[in-house]
């Protein structure tokens, strides 16, 4: 959906809508403003090209290609017509025709799904107010993909504007904000079409909207605004907001009645019955292979039960007393015939109504106020007069308050005591001066962390108003970061403005401050993201712009094009290049005074040559954009090594956390771990899988065995026949055995020489895999069986399959077998001919293949042990049967041409013309097929088998601005543990979650007392014995020094008393095999140590530096 080539210099279409009806509301001709050097942009999706309400072009000036086309307006009748008629605008509309680009928007497809990103394409969006607030909600709602976004700005830019809008440059000084926003934010996705209005407001324009949001607009025109879109038929989504210094504030009405199609967005809840007793009310219980997720008061529907067929009616029940295994129905079932056996219970999601009032009644009954930080749980009614008080402020002197001043800070704490009197019973006790001190110094300002936290909260509000996925914020949010102020209190003239980019900052937090953040020297770790919302932020924080600072990049990876959805500094032209170079150019131009270096470096034991101990030392602060546990682990082993502030947070969906890892104050990353992830057992993944995860797993296994893993095996052997036959016969196991007997089918009996024969394969392999395996199953284990207790043997959670009878006429088994027979001729580069994708000629294909009828055997053996790690049985005769293959591959190799080789092939989930996501949910769902287990469409099939981890720019961009807002405490230096916030949010319930870090465990001993982030340190290169006295001395008697794995000494073994004269790192040398590079002037070793009362007492680790 985005451009191949960079737009090249040509035309702005601008858009006034004000101007854009007349009278009788006829459309009228655009406006076109044409701005010099301004890119071109192509301001229609693809899919839509056939839609004759869109017409949409340009003239482009490209170098020598000069392409001349008429029709460049956009008709506003296209929303007054045809998207009235699509979207119910609260609504959410019909499904939109439009196609969707699953290799752009696959990751947002995972947490949205089709049908809200369908609504999405469906949306025209109005934000009014370009400021950092106003571009960051424009930028995450353009990445994910919103049919228009007009943007509305009266003003001008500024160069306080510099603090907190990363589209803006000086360059852009004195422009209109909302003209010099389109060319960067159309750069993000050119399928959204971007409009300008510069112009008043007036409340009618407000019906081509199906969502309207406010960043900057009095409480007066506000009430006015929400009004008209409150009455309006349908409803229009009003939202107003704004970021306030360290404040913010989000208001919602979505209409009187506004539908919630989907509460939670999460995966339906399943669990499979093991027993229904015939009671009123009835327990149900399920078997213990996964826990149940059902919570009291939920809905669920049961299928396929035996006996008990009253259930299977589709009727949504209410259950009670969930608990991990079972539940109990509000039915009574004790007329209900007996269970016998089965049953299937899922989870029925109700949609919900919610009744939204306006602002004009809200703001005097606000209800309940959604919570971030129960330690302040207090504040939000605090902060609603507080924002109404600075309004009033604003409308009576025409200007929002002077940062530092006190007579400023006086008159809106008197506005706000007026307003908090006038509300009787309902007013606040204490209404905080100090507070409200804090919120007229910073008032004017706009910082980005500020407006990255909202801008993902807003952005995501937008999507639900749009679609009806996820639940809205009900109605009002008000947050502060009033802890992220310098720890030392300010004098007034520390926030005297100094005519720089800064100044909107300095209003906040003093010159003093901003001096400590241009002289930062900040490591961030990965560039997707997390990362390019990180560099976008500390740009504009002015973090490593000074003459001292440093920051820098790290990431192994290049860019690729379904990272483009949500890493906003990449563009379509990028793809294939380096992350972390593009990002930090990007970066640059953001900012240009950052120094910022970037390396594709992955972090890790093996770059430590890179990043040795002197860069390790010299940081003031290390940020986390990982996406994966190990790396995390590391980076924070190495801060708690060199004591350096880790900033950690994480997205899944619309889920993220931040966890703040401050040295001494609190614990570390990998002090607490989540459990590991449930691994099904390997006999059911082959044997037995009961739901669409299994049949999945075993695809994807399948698929690399046969295309990837087998021709690398065939290459192995070919390249070095005699090496690779040794160590076969050496091995002489059940693993060996299969590694040769795949190697002579590929080669032998399955080899291919023509796409005839590829289609044979594929042909085969369906009866193999859906027919004659599951005919071996069923005959060796009968419908009857039972097991060594006598119990049945296809009891839950086990499903009784049925084999398949292969059909050319069903589509499902032709695509398969064409999926099959293609990739399989790339394994033997094999051309593949164009009839193929033909159903018709491949069915002839097909019927012509001959198909051996299927005999079983009787002595087959079916791994049925839950424990089994491998489906290899092990056999007497391995070393027998070894010989005799190796002697028929050498017999096989005469055969073949003189350097053949086979092509394995890597699974790629992100290619969908290269028909491996289709042969491996062919696989799936054939094999479901056999089993009873609804299927998956291929996407469905991408998500799980491609371990696609779902992620969107909202919950990405939030996330970033919860950890700058800590970032400014790290680096001003003197908060304590109860001023830093680690935080868990759901922006799809929404849910804020913000506490204090857990400090870090204390040991003590004696008089001393150490944690985690201690290290000993023993300088001036002492020997074994020196080491020994020196915990003497701290009353601690070492019976073990050990270098790595490497044990260095024991007082149990009388030869290394005689290493207590050698120098310990001359041992570590000698006995360990250490290689100590030039760069290392330290060895680490693990002593082992009890007191006097042989208790045993962990210590430090302890540093030997020889340097």
């Amino acid at each position: 959906m985005l451009p191949i080539k960079r737009a090249c210099e040509g035309v702005v279409v601008q858009e006034d809508i004000e101007n854009n009806n007349d009278n009788n509301g006829n459309n009228k001709n655009t406006n076109e403003s044409k701005s010099e050097g301004a890119s071109v942009f192509k301001k229609i999706r693809l899919a839509e090209a056939t839609d004759s309400t869109v017409k949409i072009t340009s003239e482009v000036v490209c170098g020598e290609n000069n392409i001349n086309s008429s029709n460049n307006h956009c008709s506003d009748s296209l929303v007054k017509g045809k998207e009235k008629e699509e979207a119910s605008i609260m609504a959410l509309g019909d499904a939109n025709t439009t196609g969707i680009d699953e290799d752009l928007h696959s990751r947002q497809l995972a947490v949205y799904g089709r049908e809200t990103m369908r609504r999405l394409f469906a949306s025209n969006i109005l934000i009014s107010g370009m400021q950092g607030l106003g571009a960051e909600i424009a930028k995450n709602l353009i990445l994910a993909g919103v049919k228009s976004v007009t943007l509305h700005d009266e003003g001008a830019v500024e160069l306080w504007d510099l603090s907190s809008n990363f589209i803006f440059t000086e360059n852009d000084l004195g422009k209109n904000r909302a003209l010099a926003s389109v060319q960067k934010l159309q750069e993000l996705n050119n399928a959204v079409v971007i409009r300008t209005s510069t112009k008043k407001l007036t409340k009618e324009q407000l019906s081509d909207f199906q969502a309207v949001i406010f960043t900057d607009i009095s409480f007066e025109k506000a009430i006015e605004f929400n009004d008209y879109c409150h009455n309006h038929q349908p409803s229009i989504a009003f939202i107003k907001t704004e970021v306030r210094g360290l404040f913010g504030s989000v208001f919602c009405d979505f209409g009187p009645e506004f539908t919630v199609i989907d509460v939670d967005g999460e995966e339906l809840h399943r669990g499979i019955i093991a027993s229904i007793s015939n009671d009123n009310p009835a327990l149900v219980s399920c078997v213990d292979d996964e826990r149940l997720e059902f919570q009291d008061g939920d809905l669920v529907v049961f299928s396929e039960v035996h006996g008990m067929s009253e259930l299977n009616d589709g009727k949504p029940r209410k259950i009670r007393n969930a608990r991990a295994y079972s539940f109990t129905l509000e039915d009574d079932t004790t007329n209900y015939g007996t269970y016998v056996k089965g049953g299937i219970v899922t989870q029925v999601k109700q949609p919900k109504v919610l009744n939204f009032k306006p602002l004009r009644e809200a703001l005097t009954k606000p209800g309940d106020f959604l919570l971030s930080d129960f330690s302040k749980f207090d504040r939000p009614p605090l902060l609603h007069v507080a924002f109404q008080a600075l309004d009033k402020f604003v409308s009576e002197l025409g200007r929002f308050p002077v940062a530092g001043s006190e007579e400023d800070a006086q008159k809106l704490i008197s506005i706000a005591t007026n307003i908090n009197e006038s509300l009787g019973n309902g007013r606040q006790v204490d209404i905080n001066p100090k507070l409200l001190r804090h919120f007229a110094f910073g008032a004017k300002a706009v910082l980005n962390p500020m407006a990255a936290m909202f801008g993902g909260i807003v952005g995501q509000e937008v999507v639900k108003a749009c679609s009806g996925k996820f639940h809205p914020l009900f109605q009002f949010f008000y947050f502060d970061s009033v802890e992220s102020l310098p720890s030392e209190p300010l004098d007034s003239s520390d926030f005297r403005p100094l005519n720089s980019r800064y100044d909107a900052q300095i209003s906040v937090f003093g010159s003093k401050l901003q001096k400590k953040l241009e002289d930062a020297k900040v490591f961030i770790v990965g560039s997707g993201a997390l990362g390019c919302e990180f560099l976008k932020n500390v740009a504009l924080m002015g973090v490593s712009c000074g003459s001292r600072g440093k920051l820098t990049i790290t990431d192994d990876d290049v860019i690729e094009k379904s990272n483009l959805s949500r890493q906003f500094l990449f563009r379509d032209w990028n793809i294939g290049q380096a992350k972390s170079t593009v990002a930090a150019a990007a970066a640059a131009s953001i900012n240009p005074n950052l120094k910022i270096e970037a390396l594709q470096n992955r972090i890790g034991p093996d770059t430590e040559n890179v990043f040795d101990d002197t860069f390790w030392e010299n940081l003031s602060v290390v940020i986390n954009a990982l996406d994966n546990v190990n790396a995390r682990l590391y980076v924070d082993q190495r801060c708690l090594y060199f004591q350096k502030p880790l900033l950690e947070s994480g997205t899944l969906g619309a889920k993220c956390n931040t966890q703040m890892v401050i040295p001494h104050l609190t614990e570390n990353y990998g002090a607490s771990r989540d459990p590991p992830e449930k691994q099904a057992p390997m006999c059911t993944l082959h044997s037995f899988p009961h739901n669409i995860d299994h049949c999945l797993t075993w695809a994807r296994s399948e698929f690399e065995g046969l295309l990837e893993k087998t021709p690398a095996e065939v290459n192995a052997y070919l390249s070095n026949p005699s090496e690779y036959s040794t160590a076969m016969t050496n091995a002489g196991d059940a693993q060996a055995r299969d590694n040769l007997e795949r190697v002579l089918d590929c080669l032998d009996k399955e080899r291919c020489e023509t796409f005839q024969d590829c289609v044979t394969w594929a042909r085969l392999k369906f009866e193999d895999y859906f027919a004659n395996r599951v005919k071996q199953l069923i005959y060796t284990f009968p419908e009857d069986a039972a097991t060594s207790t006598g119990a049945p043997f296809w009891s839950a959670p086990k499903r009784f399959p049925q084999p398949l009878q292969f059909s050319t006429a069903d589509f499902s088994h032709l695509h398969f077998v064409m999926a099959g027979s293609i990739l399989r001729a790339e394994t033997f580069g094999i051309p593949i001919p164009d009839w193929v994708k033909n159903p018709k000629k491949l069915a002839e294909v097909v019927d012509k293949v001959m198909v051996p009828e299927f005999q079983p055997k009787k002595d087959a053996r079916i791994v049925t042990d839950e424990k089994a790690t491998s489906m290899s049985t092990s056999s007497i005769d391995d070393s027998a049967v070894i010989a005799e293959l190796i002697s028929k591959l050498e017999q096989c190799q005469e055969n073949l041409t003189p350097g053949f080789r086979m092509r394995p092939i890597q699974f790629e989930k992100d290619d969908d013309t290269n028909f491996h996501m289709d042969l491996i949910a062919g696989l799936a769902n054939m094999r479901a097929r056999n089993y009873s287990i609804p299927e998956v469409d291929k996407l469905k099939a991408k998500f799980i088998a491609g371990r696609i981890i779902p992620a969107i720019a909202t919950s990405t961009t939030m996330a970033t601005g919860l950890v700058c807002l800590e970032l400014y405490k790290v680096l001003d230096g003197g908060h304590g543990v109860e001023d830093y916030r680690n935080t868990f949010a759901n922006l799809a319930l929404p849910l804020f979650s913000m506490a204090e870090p857990v400090p870090p465990k204390v040991i003590k001993h004696e008089n001393m007392s150490w944690t985690v982030w201690d290290r000993w340190i023993l300088k001036g290169n002492p020997t074994l014995r020196e080491l020994l006295q020196w915990l003497k001395e701290k009353r601690l008697n070492a019976y073990s020094i050990s270098c790595g794995s490497c044990l260095l000494y024991n007082s149990m073994f009388p030869r290394h008393k005689e290493r207590m004269d050698k120098r310990v790192v001359n041992l570590a040398r000698e006995v360990a095999k250490v290689d100590l590079p030039p760069y290392r002037h330290h060895l680490d070793v693990v002593v082992a140590c009890q007191d006097d009362e042989d208790n045993d007492v962990d210590i430090p680790q302890v540093s030997i530096y020889f340097g």
